[in-house]
């Protein structure tokens, strides 16, 4: 029986290494062709690696937290079959090789220091060129699900674009699927001092990372407006009860409609900054990042188009990011290509956050908790429903007062919010 060294695949555009975020296998257990392997971490997604061979694990390259590039080695698998195919367009050299590492594997060198091809089939292959297989891998693919159009069965990479155009196999899960927690669960109490050392990885790595580069880079500046929510508040109990069988309104929904209206008047605030091109992106749709606490930490499930849904679509659609990431079940471009964010800790909203802004957006609206305040109106004292609004905002690209128009803007529509849905309003 051989031995395959299993290489990182490329698991996405431009991604030159990833983080082992969780293995799924051990040493000396047995494994079966496209198994899972490990997740291996990108900035937006655990990305699910199987097994391309049958075998059993007798080495893994790596830890969790640990970085590999891609093409570094993952993990050594004894064969089931020593059986090495070799694709037919590759040079006499590669052949030869092949044949060698046969000879060496009888032989008994040790798995760690044989080079071994990468297109190794297990002892009942389906019929298909290496490269097909490897392209197959990559995809998430299953070859036994494919029509096969070539001789004697054989899969083509025809046959492979065509099964994917027609059922795309996805082998991205959202970031919270890891089945370990994302904080090592390995603290090490050092002496008798009672202190615990904790290795960041997985997720709560990469916020801590997103949230440093952030504040290193962004030049933030922070904007606090209270905010008259007394009539706002009403108009969404009041349309609650007209439709009890539509989605339950919350305050974000609105407040989305109100930040869908602003922009148009502020094209800066919905904008993307790429500070090493040094290139502002403004966005007539409002793709509103909606910052979600989960399990294994903070993520931002993106609401797409969020100015032309209607209030209970925003409604349903919120509720189906939340439970789609704390399940961790949103998909890649569910976490991806936020515009302008919004952030709320609801009834721990406090009175003022200062909300760090999510890169390379160039603004964060952070909603604090709504009180009931004595306020002075026409010289009477009434109690109306207050609440902040805490945003921060990228001085590069917004100033001060175009941060404050804004805001402004955002509080005349909460205010008064029959003219949220009135155009030229």
């Amino acid at each position: 029986m051989g031995a395959y060294v299993f290489k990182l695949p490329d698991i996405g555009e431009g991604i030159a290494e990833s983080e082992i975020a969780t293995w799924r296998v051990e040493v000396g257990d047995r494994i079966s062709e496209d198994q899972p392997l490990v997740d291996m971490l990108t900035d937006k997604a655990a990305v699910e690696i199987p097994s391309p061979v049958t075998g059993k694990v007798i080495e893994l390259h790596g830890a969790a937290g640990d970085k590999i590039a891609v093409g570094g080695r993952l993990v050594t698998i004894q064969l089931d079959s020593a059986t090495i195919e070799v694709d037919e367009t590759k040079p006499a050299a590669t052949q030869s090789s092949a044949n060698e590492v046969a000879s060496r594997a009888s032989a008994g060198e040790p798995a760690s220091s044989r080079w071994v091809p990468d297109a190794i089939a297990d002892s009942t292959p389906v019929p298909a060129a290496p490269s097909v297989r490897k392209l197959a891998r990559e995809r998430g693919i299953d070859l036994r699900e494919v029509k096969a159009s070539g001789p004697a069965g054989r899969v083509l990479r025809d046959d492979l674009d065509r099964h994917a155009a027609a059922a795309p196999a996805p082998v991205a899960v959202a970031v919270e699927d890891l089945r370990e927690p994302v904080v090592s669960a390995q603290p090490a109490v050092q002496g008798d001092d009672g202190i615990e050392q904790i290795k960041l990885i997985g997720l709560r790595r990469k916020i801590a990372e997103a949230m440093q580069r952030a504040k290193q880079r962004i030049p933030h500046f922070a904007y606090v407006e209270e905010v008259d929510v007394t009539e706002l508040e009403a108009m969404r109990a009041r349309l609650n009860a007209l439709y009890p069988d539509r989605p339950r309104l919350t305050l974000l929904p609105l407040l989305i409609q109100a930040l869908g209206r602003a922009i148009a008047d502020f094209p800066m605030i919905n904008a993307t900054y790429d500070d090493e091109a040094g290139v502002v992106s403004r966005y007539r749709a409002l793709h509103a990042g909606i910052a979600t606490q989960t399990p294994a930490g903070l993520v931002v499930p993106v609401m797409k188009d969020a100015q032309r849904l209607t209030l209970w679509q925003r409604a349903s659609e919120l509720r189906r990011l939340a439970e789609a990431a704390r399940a961790g079940k949103a998909t890649r471009a569910e976490l991806s290509g936020s515009t302008l964010t919004v952030t709320s800790l609801g009834a721990l909203g406090g009175i003022v956050t200062t909300p760090v802004i999510n890169a390379p957006e160039v603004a964060i609206i952070g909603v604090n908790k709504i009180a009931q305040k004595p306020v002075v109106i026409d010289g009477q004292v009434v109690v109306r429903s207050i609440m902040n609004l805490s945003s921060s905002f990228d001085h590069r690209i917004v100033d001060g007062f175009d941060a404050a128009s804004f805001i402004q803007r955002v509080k005349a529509l909460l205010e008064a919010p029959t003219l949220m849905f009135i155009e030229g309003a």
